[in-house]
């Protein structure tokens, strides 16, 4: 009721041209944030996702540019080239279970199989650090052999990001288990709030204390920062497990589940690569300072992808939940209602973005400016991919795994290919074009494969109705 009676006192404060357009949208987010219901619950999950996305973006940003200005374009471009490895690598080390952990938890839950939940998260937290321990003594060993083969400056600081593997992959699946609860705001703080703010915090300090203002005390910075992170996740998150599901007996099918996590870790692996691809192409084949740039530009245009991240992020449970049901009509309208909110606050956001895009990258420094182009490119293609909404998302809880991994890897493959056909002529700006390119290219696909598969016309501007009856998810 309070909910309520705030949004009708904001209504009424509403200037009289404004009162119509303004009053829907207020009536529409008491109805979100009010109403009961299986749609209801994803919508508020979405909305609290999205506003800790915004945050995350906000912090994300200014982090960036402390981070630049601290250490010039050169070692911030070491930093981020490496950072990026870190993070995709230590990410890919799940191998797919803390996305497994969407697909199941919400059938065990609503079937009673709280044995099934003890064990799938107790499972996949101890799966995480054994993995991710594995990556990191299988980078060592790269390092030991191979390093005559890497950039001596890059050396030092890959050493150091490979000891954060283990505390990265276990974040990945807390937060997993924390979005399979519908619980947002524990999913995504720690990794998107907490975090950026711990590097800046840490690099400070360690400034403060006599460091020099290089990408190796940057690193190290985000090592201390990735492990308090992790830890305090750990703690709140078992806590929180605790007090929904009482302490018990475990029952672990872990062929089972480990048989759906490995196609969805070639999946989201493929898709991860795809998304992190052009910083990795840049900075091997472009020295630091053209690193830096790009990353800037793509960084400010991040500013667009958290929406698609924050759609996502509410999707999963509830299209889980839908296909347990089997109700054709309400995947449809999900998936195409997902779509939507995907698309129309890209294209907002997007422009707005665009607008202000020499200011925002003048604030990492005068040279970064160059990187404008980078971003209108990059905006091309961050639209193609959002009028197809978290399709992904859609047919990895219809179980149609195998199908993804086959069009992940032909965008991959596609955008792979384009960069080292355009790097060589274009530079920077020819990894836009290939980045953009292979986004359109995976809507595309993803599109096409929905519709044969699951009947369901995924589209931002398609209607429910597009849909065939017949319910084909398996």
């Amino acid at each position: 009721m309070f909910i309520v009676a705030v949004i009708e006192t904001a209504e009424k404060m509403l200037p009289a041209g404004l009162r119509p357009i303004g009053g829907r949208t207020l009536r529409m987010l008491a109805a979100v944030l009010t109403e009961r219901g299986e749609r209801a619950a994803a919508q508020r999950m979405a909305l609290t996702a999205f506003s800790i996305r915004i945050l995350s973006a906000a912090l994300a940003f200014v982090s960036q540019i402390v981070l630049a200005r601290l250490m010039g374009e050169y070692e911030y471009g070491i930093f981020v080239f490496v950072w990026v490895l870190v993070v995709v690598f230590g990410d890919l080390s799940c191998l797919g279970f803390h996305t497994a952990i969407v697909r199941f938890l919400p059938q065990y839950r609503a079937a009673g199989a709280f044995e099934e939940i003890r064990g799938l998260t107790g499972t996949a937290r101890i799966f995480a650090l054994l993995s991710g321990t594995a990556v990191l003594a299988a980078g060592m060993l790269g390092l030991h052999f191979f390093g005559d083969m890497i950039q001596v400056y890059y050396l030092v600081p890959i050493f150091i990001g490979l000891l954060a593997m283990p505390m990265i992959a276990l974040g990945d699946i807390l937060e997993g288990t924390s979005r399979a609860n519908h619980w947002p705001v524990m999913a995504l703080s720690p990794v998107y709030i907490v975090r950026p703010i711990l590097i800046i915090l840490f690099m400070l300090i360690a400034i403060a204390v006599g460091a020099e203002h290089t990408a190796v005390t940057a690193m190290q910075a985000a090592l201390v920062a990735t492990f308090v992170t992790a830890l305090g996740q750990y703690a709140a998150t078992l806590y929180r497990l605790r007090r929904h599901y009482d302490d018990g007996p475990r029952k672990v099918d872990f062929l089972a589940w480990f048989s759906v996590a490995f196609p969805i870790f070639l999946i989201e692996g493929v898709s991860f690569l795809l998304t992190n691809s052009d910083v990795v192409v840049v900075g091997i084949f472009l020295e630091p300072h053209d690193v830096a740039i790009y990353f800037a530009a793509s960084k400010t245009m991040a500013l667009v992808h958290f929406i698609n991240f924050s759609v996502k992020a509410a999707s999963g449970p509830r299209f889980s939940s839908i296909i347990a049901e089997g109700d054709h009509a309400q995947l449809a309208a999900a998936a195409i209602d997902a779509a939507r909110w995907t698309f129309w606050p890209a294209l907002g956001v997007g422009l707005v973005v665009l607008a202000a895009g020499h200011l925002l990258l003048s604030l990492f420094g005068g040279a970064f400016t160059s990187g404008y182009l980078v971003m209108a490119i990059l905006l091309a293609g961050i639209l193609a991919k959002s009028l197809v909404g978290p399709a992904e998302t859609l047919l990895m809880m219809a179980g149609k795994q195998n199908l993804c991994v086959a069009l992940y890897a032909g965008a991959l493959t596609a955008n792979v290919g384009l960069n080292l056909a355009l790097i060589p002529h274009y530079g920077i700006e020819g990894t836009a074009i290939a980045t953009a390119s292979a986004m359109a290219v995976e809507a595309i696909l993803l599109h096409v494969a929905v519709r044969r598969t699951l009947d369901i016309v995924l589209f931002a501007f398609a209607s429910p109705s597009a849909a065939t009856p017949e319910m084909r998810v398996r």
